[in-house]
């Protein structure tokens, strides 16, 4: 049987084809998960902990999504950088699946904001704006990765060339948290969890290219495989 994979939603004021609000995914994290063997499942936004807590009972595998900016008041800060797509409430239901999805210790792969998000959720802070946005925002660039990370298992290397699309890092590491990748300058690109099967924070977007780039479409595959576990 394949594994269902949920990635939380987001509300949309319209798309294309619709009449009314929409609750919205990107398309290219789902084909990469039907391409791994999954099955996406979108949950939309809710402020009921209980909905959230079924749904994650039910799903095996966890996917957080790119997007705006994490609000600094989640954790504990104020604005001292131009943010964009800033959602307190979006924050709040993100962190609660991510919260549900650790305590669960069932498979996380966390994109981009999702990786920020995952490091908020356990206590950790960000960057609100990187002295070196232009080395990150829509580049090709290679990252260095812990050769024994869950990251360089399943992309089978320690320098991946990803596509980099943020202004945002993390500053603070949480404490359940190791960092098993770096970019030159020295921003976080990649993390994951101390004592977890397989969470795994990636500061890039896999999703961009996995379609023609098997080490990028092996993360997805491999958080299938460990859905199926």
């Amino acid at each position: 049987m394949k594994p269902l994979v949920l990635i939380p939603g987001r509300h949309s004021e319209q798309a294309a084809g619709h009449r009314t609000a929409v609750v919205t995914s990107g398309r290219l994290y789902a084909d990469a998960i039907e391409r791994a063997g999954g099955i996406a499942v979108i949950l939309p936004p809710t402020t009921d902990i209980d909905v959230v807590r079924q749904a994650a009972l039910r799903c095996d595998g966890f996917v957080f999504l790119g997007g705006g900016d994490v609000c600094p008041l989640t954790y504990g800060e104020q604005e001292t950088a131009r943010l964009y797509g800033v959602d307190e409430s979006l924050d709040q239901f993100e962190r609660n699946v991510m919260r549900e999805a650790i305590a669960l210790d069932k498979p996380v792969l966390a994109v981009c904001r999702g990786h920020q998000m995952l490091n908020v959720a356990l206590g950790g802070t960000l960057i609100q704006h990187l002295d070196t946005t232009e080395d990150h925002r829509d580049t090709m660039h290679e990252v260095e990765l812990l050769d024994d990370s869950h990251v360089a298992r399943a992309t089978g290397t320690t320098r991946p060339t990803v596509h980099s699309f943020h202004h945002q890092a993390i500053r603070q590491l949480a404490d359940d948290l190791q960092v098993v990748g770096t970019h030159e300058d020295g921003t976080i690109e990649a993390v994951q969890h101390i004592t977890a099967r397989w969470i795994v924070g990636v500061q890039w977007h896999p999703e961009d290219t996995a379609h023609v780039d098997p080490q990028q479409q092996q993360l997805f595959d491999e958080l299938v495989r460990r859905a199926q576990q």
